[in-house]
């Protein structure tokens, strides 16, 4: 049964605390990618036996198989995906940035010039765990920011073949390549290439304690987009909301995995308890019961504020990657909101509208890293070089404060090359 804390009363390391134990899998992923830099495609082809159980004869998927896979899918999901795609392109359109020149003084011209990054990689979870929605969500944005190639990785079934809804969501979203490797090999072969996977400068997309681990090794070699943590879901609400609701949303995360948080706070110890009640109502109708049920008990709080403004610090504090505001007047409180993933705003906004189809990404930090981080975005995509032109005459006019700030830093050099040119 979930647990109910009345802040306040039991300390706020209890309140506070993430249960996120890391798994000990460091040793294991820095052999894999080792083994794929050495070995490239013969260690791939291995490990898709040892862990994929298949005996691979290609690891690129071929036109005819995408093409196959979208004859196989279900034609009103197809329509689905469709517009989910068109409503996460028209909100990621409003964040592409431009680049600038300044050239308000004779003689000087500064300015940023933003470049798409050329080829970007992208992981999606398959077998049980495939999410279609991941690749909508992971390459719409490389494509907007112009992203000239991106290269999607996902790990094959015992048949060989790829779950048809991931390839049709890459047909679809217009992903250029696809390859049959999933795990820590994946990460390896985007990060470091091999015959037939091709290098990447970027590594975005979910994965498990492997697929997080190789992320966090190759970072540097490539860039990644996040080292994301168990799915997190934080409810504030109050006594007008609808318990059954409320309870189906926290379910909503808490079915992901056993570390999966979900979290109610709420002004009202008595709706606390209705939601409560209506948890253990509703996990054993859940498909996937055990999960739930192992989230809510070991992870899953409920807190009792004093009141609604008290329950957004609490918010704050954690800084959840999914944040909904279960309340009549949600917007009344969007400013006072400063550490979320994504907010969800009102009683009609249930997080999985942001996971499959509303259009903003469901890409997010998590383990309280939205104090400082952000959801992926067309900005992940992209790079940008500053540059700075200044006439001989504009030079003359600074080359000695230049020179006088090298000398304080004792750089003579720096300071003689502002200085060499007015010598003659």
């Amino acid at each position: 049964m979930i647990k109910i804390y009345k802040y306040g009363e039991v300390p706020n390391s209890e309140i506070f605390a993430r249960d996120n134990i890391a798994s000990n899998v460091e040793g294991i992923v820095t052999d894999i990618i080792s083994n794929v830099r050495k070995n490239g495609d013969k260690a791939l082809f291995e490990y898709s036996q040892r862990f994929d159980k298949v005996d691979l004869k290609s690891l690129e998927v071929s036109s005819e198989e995408i093409d196959e896979a979208f004859q196989l899918a279900d034609k009103d999901f197809i329509e689905v995906i469709k517009k989910a795609a068109e409503n996460i392109r028209q909100f990621h359109k409003r964040q592409v940035k431009n680049s600038f020149i300044i050239s308000e003084k004779d003689g000087i011209v500064t300015g940023q010039k933003v470049t798409p990054i050329e080829r970007v990689g992208l992981y999606v979870p398959g077998g049980t765990a495939a999410y279609p929605s991941t690749v909508l969500m992971d390459s719409i944005p490389a494509k907007i920011a112009g992203c000239s190639q991106i290269v999607m990785v996902t790990p094959p079934s015992k048949d060989g073949k790829v779950n048809p809804n991931i390839l049709t969501a890459a047909k679809i979203a217009g992903v250029d390549r696809i390859f049959k490797v999933g795990g820590a090999q994946a990460v390896a072969a985007l990060a470091y290439g091999t015959e037939s996977v091709p290098e990447v400068d970027k590594i975005v997309g979910p994965g498990n304690a492997f697929v997080a681990e190789a992320k966090k090794q190759v970072f540097g070699k490539v860039a990644i987009d996040m080292i994301a943590g168990p799915s997190e879901i934080l409810i504030v609400a109050d006594s007008t909301c609808n318990p059954k609701h409320v309870a189906a949303d926290l379910l909503s995360q808490a079915e992901h995995d056993k570390m999966a948080s979900a979290v109610l706070v709420t002004d009202s110890e008595d709706f606390a308890k209705l939601v409560s009640n209506e948890l253990e109502r509703q996990i054993p109708l859940l498909p996937r019961e055990e999960i739930a049920r192992a989230s809510i008990d070991n992870n899953g709080k409920i807190i009792v504020a004093e009141n609604l403004m008290a329950a957004i610090d609490i918010a704050n504090e954690i800084a959840p990657e999914h944040l909904e505001i279960c309340v009549d007047n949600p917007f009344d409180y969007l400013d006072k909101i400063k550490h979320a993933g994504s907010i969800f705003m009102g009683k009609n906004c249930p997080e999985a509208l942001g996971d499959y189809f509303a259009g903003p990404n469901h890409t997010l930090p998590t383990s309280g890293t939205a104090k400082f981080s952000s959801p992926l975005s067309v900005d992940d995509f992209v790079k940008k070089s500053q540059f700075t032109y200044y006439t001989k005459d504009a030079l003359s006019k600074v080359a000695d404060k230049v020179a006088m700030f090298a000398e304080k830093e004792g750089l003579s050099a720096h300071a003689r090359s502002a200085l060499v040119r007015f010598e003659d």
